[in-house]
């Protein structure tokens, strides 16, 4: 009876949060991490401490595999290289000016537990991040902090599992490097197997009740092998979302695409909802007991904040250049741009065309373009190429990232409930295990009323660009009814077509091929294509 209560209350107080957050002007995460820890003050409330594996391995999958599926995978792919930098490396950098800290200031903190505390506090939290997309900000920056936030909880749970082996036994720095490689290897290929079993099984079930309870298992279909093997779960969750995400439009019929996000957005609702309630009911359980070992709440309090500070400090450093390389990419593809034009007009003319087909072959580099420089792909194939490319150049002149975009990023990267359920998963006999514990809770509070609490303030005080502006996306809306008109035109028009859900397939075909080329942008293209849906969905009813 008391599981039930609380599951009722928990219900109703996500609920509320997230009515009440809109008019409050306060994240819905934040309220509720304060609801939790009123409730946990009151009398009676038992301390809570839930198992850290409810988290990692019952909650974060399937959040991250919703994630996953919602990030445009062609704006994933233009920023691959940032966002393995912010996930990987930055977390790396992290790890490692983190601990050499803890351990200058901690007494007698070894140094594989220093790293193992700066393990834990390095990642941005997926969850946390959702806080800056309900700001409106550009979906560029938003494609680049939710890219970061699901790659770096599985390096940064990577780096803690070496961390505690090395606490515990001789391990080199080379042992812990391969199994990092070892560990997202392994966990990429199960994520993609499974994501194409997925897409393949759910296009033969044709009740939508049914798929969508089929999908409910499939987060877990990909983390608990990759787990098993010795490979990140999470990661083979992302890459599982991924790939379902961007072949579920040609692969999975409307009803089923529509009942799959209507259930995930009450899902991610419902679990991020439940994830704050934790963190805010545990505060009190990990303070009590850091009381009970008499290690001090001031100084474990003292070092969050200076941790919260390194870690801004850090992520801007990192940053910087990143947004110079950014801003490199862009000028490139300024200057390039006039170049590929003029290779499509070579391409055209059958004097130049071979030359045109060399020059693409060495712009695309790597096997296929010297399979295109040797002639070895159809003609179609190399104008495919290039139009990809001159989308790509197009794209990163459309949206650049300047200082303002930066300062936002920094303080976007909160610390949250990965942090909390990793700390959880020290083992029993860890030095000072409760303040390391305590230190990485008020780093993630900490980081979320700071950060989250004043972040919807930085944004309208540095006025970051917030995508393209109402005169570029109507011009854009009329090139995408320009494209879609052509491609009916191409099938023999309406009348031959016969129905107009015969012309909404033609439609949605050219509309998957036009977001894999990247030449509309990716908000547009899914809402153009949830109108479709919506559409063929009436018509068939």
């Amino acid at each position: 009876m008391e599981i039930l209560i609380v599951g009722v209350f928990a219900l109703v107080a996500i609920a509320i949060a997230t009515a009440v957050s809109p008019r409050v002007g306060v994240a819905a995460p934040l309220i509720l991490v304060a609801l939790g820890f009123g409730a946990s003050l009151l009398p009676g409330v038992p301390t809570v401490e839930i198992d850290p594996e409810v988290i990692l391995a019952g909650v974060l999958p399937p959040l991250l595999f919703a994630a996953g599926a919602s990030i445009p995978a062609t704006d994933f792919r233009r920023e691959f290289r940032s966002i393995s930098g912010l996930s990987i490396l930055l977390t790396i950098l992290s790890t490692l000016v983190l601990g050499a800290f803890f351990h200058w200031v901690i007494d007698d903190l070894s140094w594989a537990w220093s790293f193992a505390l700066g393990a834990i506090v390095s990642p941005s939290d997926p969850v946390a991040t959702s806080i800056i997309k309900r700001l409106g900000v550009s979906p560029r920056m938003v494609s680049l902090l939710e890219g970061e936030s699901l790659l770096n909880d599985a390096c940064a749970l990577v780096l803690l599992r070496g961390a505690v082996a090395a606490a515990a036994a001789a391990v080199t720095v080379w042992d812990i490097a391969l199994e990092f490689i070892l560990a997202m290897t392994v966990a990429v290929i199960i994520g993609i197997v499974i994501g194409r079993v997925n897409l393949w099984v759910s296009s033969r079930i044709k009740d939508t009740t049914a798929n969508t309870v089929f999908t409910l298992a499939v987060p877990f279909i990909a983390s608990v092998p990759a787990e098993m093997v010795g490979a990140s779960g999470l990661v083979a969750a992302v890459v599982c979302g991924l790939v379902t995400g961007n072949g579920a439009a040609k692969a999975l019929s409307p009803q089923v695409r529509l009942s799959d996000q209507q259930t995930w957005h009450a899902i991610e609702l419902i679990l991020e909802g439940v994830v704050y309630l934790i963190v805010g009911l545990e505060i009190v359980g990990v303070v009590r007991e850091v009381e009970a070992e008499h290690e001090g709440l001031a100084f474990a309090g003292i070092i969050a904040l200076v941790t919260i500070v390194l870690v801004l400090v850090l992520r801007a450093a990192f940053i910087a250049p990143l947004l110079a390389a950014q801003a490199a990419r862009a000028r490139r593809a300024e200057r390039l741009r006039p170049h590929l034009d003029g290779i499509r007009t070579r391409l055209a003319d059958p004097d130049t065309h071979t030359e045109a087909i060399r020059q693409v072959g060495r712009a695309a580099g790597g096997i296929t373009g010297r399979r295109i420089a040797r002639g070895d792909v159809p003609h179609e194939h190399v104008d495919r190429h290039l139009t990809r490319a001159q989308a790509d150049a197009s794209y990163l002149m459309r949206a650049p990232l300047g200082r303002r975009e930066g300062a936002v990023m920094v303080w976007a990267g909160m610390r949250g409930v990965v942090t909390v359920a990793a700390a959880q998963t020290l083992p029993t006999d860890t030095p000072d295990r409760a303040l390391l514990v305590l230190i990485a809770y008020l780093v993630a509070v900490g980081s979320l009323v700071i950060q989250g609490g004043t972040v919807r303030w930085v944004v309208e005080w540095l006025k970051p660009s917030r995508g393209a502006n109402a005169d570029e996306a109507a011009r854009e809306q009329d090139e995408l009814d320009a494209h879609l008109a052509q491609a009916v035109a191409d099938a023999g028009g309406s009348a031959a077509l016969g129905s107009r859900i015969a012309v909404i397939e033609v439609e949605r075909a050219a509309l998957i091929d036009a977001r894999h080329l990247g030449i509309f942008s990716s908000a547009l293209l899914s809402d153009t294509l949830n109108r479709l849906d919506t559409e063929q969905i009436r018509l068939e009813l």
